[in-house]
């Protein structure tokens, strides 16, 4: 089994061109994930990955994870000053996801799909968007998508540590594989997300390969 490379997007700036962040021959490309903290008034934030994998690349520097000063509004900055819309890391692993239940989406309706599904999920506009224009590219030339969203799963697998503890953690996390033709599956039931107090969220994402 080829291992996931799991990456993720600062802004609209393709992953092939971060230094060190190119999968290695042998791995999938996929894209995942950025971190935005909201706390409801400045505070020192710590995060800490617990990654069953290799990590290749962070922005800022991971070291011994991340610690930084967050805004409300989401601005972080590090410790020498430096500014952030969120914390990025990339990875390469083993892991596996279920994709008996999902939407299959013709390629030129995924822009309209993900802005529906990411905001009944949680996101906002400003976080959806960023999702929809790394993601867009790969998947709308795609005659067919089968999108899974793998919040369980993902979850289970990939811990997160935040101190202080936030009041709510929003952790979205698409897998999704190309398809020729279009194929019968389970559309599961969407939750809902309210956010209150320090709100963490993520999104990211992996691609599988096509049969």
């Amino acid at each position: 089994m080829k291992r996931i490379h799991l990456a993720s997007v600062l802004l609209a700036l393709p992953l092939l061109f971060l230094p060190g962040c190119t999968p290695k021959e042998d791995e999938q490309l996929a894209a995942k994930p950025v971190i935005y903290l909201y706390p409801e008034e400045a505070a020192e934030v710590t995060l800490k990955l617990d990654y069953p994998g290799e990590l290749l690349c962070t922005y800022p520097a991971y070291e011994d994870g991340w610690q930084v000063t967050a805004y409300p509004d989401g601005t972080l900055l590090d410790g020498q000053g430096q500014e952030y819309s969120y914390l990025f890391w990339e990875g390469a692993d083993d892991l596996e996801y279920p994709m008996e239940e999902g939407f299959v989406v013709r390629g030129t309706e995924t822009a309209a799909f993900l802005r529906e599904k990411l905001a009944l999920l949680g996101l906002t506009p400003r976080e959806y968007n960023e999702f929809i224009v790394y993601w867009l590219p790969q998947m709308e030339g795609n005659p067919y998508n089968l999108i899974t969203f793998q919040q369980d799963a993902y979850t289970e697998a990939v811990g997160l540590e935040v101190t202080p503890a936030p009041d709510s953690v929003l952790r979205v996390f698409m897998v999704y594989k190309p398809l020729r033709e279009p194929l019968p599956v389970k559309e599961p039931a969407l939750p809902s997300f309210t956010r209150k107090g320090f709100t963490v969220v993520e999104w990211g994402g992996a691609a599988l390969p096509p049969d």
